[in-house]
């Protein structure tokens, strides 16, 4: 069991080289495909054996081997996060279609929230992207919504999809009427939007809740250090999805928020009278 979970670590830190790549690039509207990975100082080709994964750095000492420029602490900790991602979720959900599907979520959640952090914002290719993807692997893997109907799974996507994008694009409304300034951000409400069509209404409506939550220390840091209310919201969103995917329907039951969910929904107005 040890040799796989070796393994499985060992190709996520590869797959997280590329997730480098995709942070680097998206949002400078570049390729990521080609050219083939340069030092964004000297802008020489990087060599196979520079560009193994956290080994590569840890052995140049974080600098380039041309210009001896810093490599960015982005690199190793992206590798290491996706290697990690790769053994838990797998180990998790196993090695199968569902498990693999959760992964690239994962791993696409660890891209949006790198992006984010530098840039404040989460590009479409990968928001709207997944949220089509979402929907397709929904019909193609009913499993990924607990049964093995492709209706009811196309159904279960569709509203996590809207459940998810609403409860934000609503909040953000809210916040924008009261406060006058914008709120929450459109890559926000699409990022949810996306973890809704893949992981269904309940685990998007604990990240709703629960999101808030993680941002309030980091929030108040940089309220006291910038004097600013702006920070990245899609590393929250990304962190409380995960806890949503491995511990969703726990926090759900012992938060009481599933019990409050059903009675509103056995309300009269949700169906005949």
């Amino acid at each position: 069991m040890e040799l796989v979970w070796v393994i499985e670590f060992v190709i996520g830190t590869f797959i997280g080289s590329f997730l480098n790549v995709c942070i680097y690039r998206l949002p400078r509207e570049q390729s990521i495909v080609t050219p083939r990975s340069r030092c964004p100082r000297c802008s020489k080709p990087i060599a196979w054996y520079d560009n193994i994964p956290v080994l590569s750095y840890l052995a140049l000492g974080g600098r380039c081997r041309r210009c001896r420029g810093a490599i960015h602490w982005r690199y190793p900790i992206v590798e290491t996060l996706s290697g990690a991602a790769a053994v838990m979720v797998l180990g998790r959900f196993g090695l199968n279609a569902a498990g693999l599907s959760y992964l690239v979520f994962v791993w696409a959640l660890i891209t949006v929230s790198f992006i984010d952090l530098e840039f404040q914002i989460i590009p479409d290719e990968i928001s709207l992207g997944g949220l089509a993807l979402g929907v397709l692997l929904s019909l193609l893997i009913p499993q990924l919504h607990g049964t093995l109907q492709r209706v009811a799974a196309l159904k279960a996507s569709l509203v996590g999809a809207l459940v998810g994008g609403g409860l934000l694009y609503v909040t953000g409304a809210l916040g924008t009427l009261i406060f006058r300034k914008e709120a929450m951000g459109g890559g926000d409400v699409k990022l949810l939007a996306m973890a809704g069509s893949l992981l269904g209404w309940k685990a998007v409506t604990v990240t709703f809740f629960l999101a808030p939550v993680l941002a309030i220390g980091p929030g108040v840091a940089v309220l006291a250090a910038r004097r600013s209310h702006l920070i990245p919201y899609g590393p929250f969103l990304s962190l409380a999805l995960v806890v949503s995917l491995f511990a969703g329907s726990w926090l759900l039951e012992v938060s009481g928020l599933d019990t409050s969910i059903r009675l509103l929904m056995s309300y009269p107005w949700w169906g005949a009278r």
